[in-house]
């Protein structure tokens, strides 16, 4: 997720060392002690309180350290379920992220939201959140206000679902392959779905890590189609534009997915390996508290008060519809 750059004020008596050396002891409790909720909410009163001393570095490195997590995470992986899971969802996926879609323009029009914003969290909520955002962003051409609007919506939903989701799966009674695809269904970014996963037990982990990565994998073919449905539009609007720049575009598929499939094939295969798997998952897995509490800092109160009603009341319908549709497919089609 994309950090929004914030300087809480502070009193006379803090420094730039008290910040860091806050910092350090933050994060030196959380990797001992802190399950992920705990981890977000502390990144969350961290900023508010205390301050960030490194924003301008805090999106580049939560995003590192979330990829290498999520390739660590491979090596406890077995790479024949975690193509099973991506091929049998295959058509579970394109009907709910078609239905996202769709539903979201459907919002956007009724609440008088503009395209792009409605296109963006649309994305988010459809596909992978954030990553779906800054893939879609590039071809429908985004203002920063539009995308930090989108990001800070579904922000706030993934920090609900952290909570609400491992809640919801016990209250329910769902098994953690159960609750392990709902969840890499129905929240936004991998970094909740890993912590939500984390929070319900290790084979939920698996399935929702493994689930969510699959489904990333529609960045490709949805923005492709954003870009053609958009060079026909202009066509069709100016009778000259040519859709050459749709034909020029470049889509970037997340590298870390290949990464952690490589992982997850040297796990299968090399018999060595799953007798690190242990340590290596525990260390994916104390990244992740990190992560969490990094994204945790990159909220705001300026970044709060961009979302207006109409698109949190966006961004919280397709939650919705996506979590309450993928629950009942779980239920009544036994996926």
């Amino acid at each position: 997720m994309k950090a929004i750059d914030h300087e809480p004020e502070l009193s006379g008596t803090n420094s730039r060392l008290v910040k860091i050396v806050a910092l350090v002891v933050s994060l030196t409790g959380l990797v001992l002690l802190a399950s992920p909720p705990t981890a977000l909410v502390a990144g969350l009163l961290f900023s508010l309180l205390i301050g960030h001393p490194f924003t301008h570095w805090n999106h580049k490195v939560t995003k590192w350290l979330l990829q290498i997590c999520v390739v660590l995470l491979g090596f406890g992986m077995n790479l024949p379920a975690v193509l099973r899971l991506g091929l049998n969802g295959s058509l579970f996926a394109a009907a709910t992220i078609g239905a996202t879609l769709a539903l979201g323009y459907w919002l956007g029009r009724k609440l008088s939201l503009d395209n792009n914003t409605t296109t963006l969290i649309s994305a988010g909520t459809a596909i992978c959140g954030g990553s779906a955002i800054a893939a879609v962003s590039t071809v429908i051409d985004a203002t920063e206000a539009e995308i930090a609007v989108s990001i800070g919506t579904i922000f706030l939903l993934n920090a609900v679902a952290l909570y609400v989701f491992p809640l919801a799966g016990h209250l329910l009674h769902l098994s953690q392959a159960q609750f392990g695809l709902w969840a890499g269904v129905a929240i936004h970014d991998i970094s909740s779905v890993v912590g939500a996963g984390l929070s319900y037990g290790p084979d939920a982990l698996q399935t929702a890590t493994a689930v969510k990565l699959s489904r990333t994998l529609w960045i490709v073919p949805v923005t492709l189609a954003i870009a053609l449905g958009l060079g026909r539009r202009k066509l069709s609007a100016t009778g000259m534009e040519s859709p050459k720049r749709v034909r020029k575009l470049k889509i970037t598929v997340p590298w870390f997915i290949g990464f952690f499939l490589l992982a997850s094939l040297v796990r299968s295969y090399v018999p060595v390996v799953p007798t690190w798997s242990p340590q290596l998952s525990e260390i994916a897995h104390r990244g992740m508290i990190l992560v969490l509490f990094l994204i945790g800092t990159s909220l705001s109160i300026r970044a709060l008060r961009v979302v207006g009603w109409r698109t949190m009341m966006t961004g919280l319908v397709l939650w919705l519809f996506i979590s309450s549709a993928s629950l009942l497919a779980i239920y009544f089609l036994k996926l």
